[in-house]
């Protein structure tokens, strides 16, 4: 019997508990968690100067350290829809998991009609846990 895929992405540049408790919600819905882990030019693209904080390559090493992730694949810089499509043809998740309120939902909402994978909004955004309001916060 083959394992039951769940695939989440994102850039979880500065890990904190909201991160965490998807990433457990996540992994609950399969029996292998598998992270698409962006770019700092994605990154940077996305949320501005100054960001990401940590280097692709940093982020991987914590996220490393989670024992509950079973594979992290670190993306490309730039990569557009279609590579997006055939990594996630080739990885063929189960479910794409998100969270509620999620920016890139029509993204993912195509790629699991591509794959056949169901769309699972695992938790939802727990306010003052995200890596922007951490850095408001701090004065960065």
């Amino acid at each position: 019997m083959s394992k039951k895929i769940v695939l989440v992405g994102g850039a979880f540049d500065i890990l904190h508990k909201g991160h965490l408790i998807f990433l457990e919600k996540a992994k609950q819905q399969g029996d292998e968690l598998v992270l698409l882990l962006e770019s700092d030019e994605k990154i940077k693209k996305l949320k501005g100067e100054g960001r990401p904080v940590n280097t692709q390559s940093k982020r991987a090493a914590a996220l490393k350290k989670l024992a509950i992730i079973d594979k992290i694949i670190s993306l490309h810089k730039n990569m557009a829809n279609s590579d997006y499509d055939k990594l996630i043809l080739k990885i063929k998740p189960s479910v794409i998991a998100t969270t509620k309120g999620d920016k890139n939902i029509s993204h993912k909402l195509r790629q699991a009609q591509l794959t056949g994978a169901k769309l699972i909004e695992v938790t939802d955004l727990i306010n003052g846990h995200s890596t922007t309001e951490i850095l408001k916060k701090s004065g960065i």
